[in-house]
């Protein structure tokens, strides 16, 4: 290995042992409880070797939300390869969605901080560009399902609707509903007690509403949920159920 390379691995170790450090700091105490003094005093670091990682404590809440996303990414890419219909592959995106709630139930409070314009100004268009990379990704992963369908006529798209609108439908309801899920402790008084498959429920609803073929009147999507999660998601499983 060379000097060249080992320094880029020692930098990289320090930047993930300050986020490893920062994660439970921010979700115990929020923004406020995420503090660059008491990150030094944990860490064997100086506050100027944080600081050569890390501006601000901004910059290191847009970097944990970024290790997150890129985890979901990666699912999503592996959700994709699922052999079956477009329908059952959406379906395998959805299951990788509701997964990454399950392993990664912090993410959406980090991600919902960081798009705060009092705080997102302050980060960097550097890790503003990978997030919104790793975004895009996801929703093109997605996308590329829907003009699957499309070319399949497994889905037939009206004149005015365009694929997009179609990742924006579903988009929209993954983030809110699993924002949801994630940041609400009273689901259980309103009558929701099993909100992933009550959302699970919504997104069979929406897709039968655009006539993606095969309807949930003929597939039990439910079973392809488990074979998904069985199939493809197997070490995630287990993570999830220790």
């Amino acid at each position: 290995m060379s000097t060249r390379e080992r320094k880029q691995r020692e930098i990289q170790e320090r930047e993930a042992k300050i986020l490893e450090c920062a994660r439970p700091m921010f979700i115990e105490g929020g923004y406020n409880g995420l503090n660059m003094d008491r990150l030094t005093s944990m860490l064997e670091y100086s506050k100027g070797t944080i600081y050569n990682h890390f501006s601000c404590k901004e910059e290191i809440i847009i970097t944990l939300a970024i290790q997150t996303l890129e985890k979901r990414l990666a699912m999503f890419e592996k959700a994709s390869l699922f052999q079956g219909t477009s329908r059952e592959r959406i379906a395998a995106i959805g299951t990788a969605a509701e997964l990454f709630v399950k392993l990664y139930p912090d993410h959406f409070r980090v991600e919902q901080t960081i798009r705060l314009d009092s705080i997102w100004e302050k980060t960097s268009e550097e890790r503003r560009k990978i997030m919104a990379n790793c975004e895009h990704r996801c929703m093109g992963v997605v996308g590329g399902i829907v003009r699957d369908a499309i070319a399949r006529d497994d889905l037939v798209l009206d004149d005015h609707a365009t694929p997009e609108e179609i990742v924006f439908g579903l988009w929209s309801l993954s983030f809110g509903g699993y924002s949801i899920i994630a940041t609400s402790n009273s689901l259980d008084e309103i009558g929701i007690s099993a909100p992933f498959e009550m959302l699970r429920r919504n997104f069979n609803r929406f897709l039968d509403g655009i006539d993606w073929q095969p309807l949930s009147s003929t597939v039990d999507y439910d079973a392809v949920f488990d074979r998904v999660s069985e199939e493809v998601f197997g070490n995630e499983l287990q993570q999830i159920s220790v």
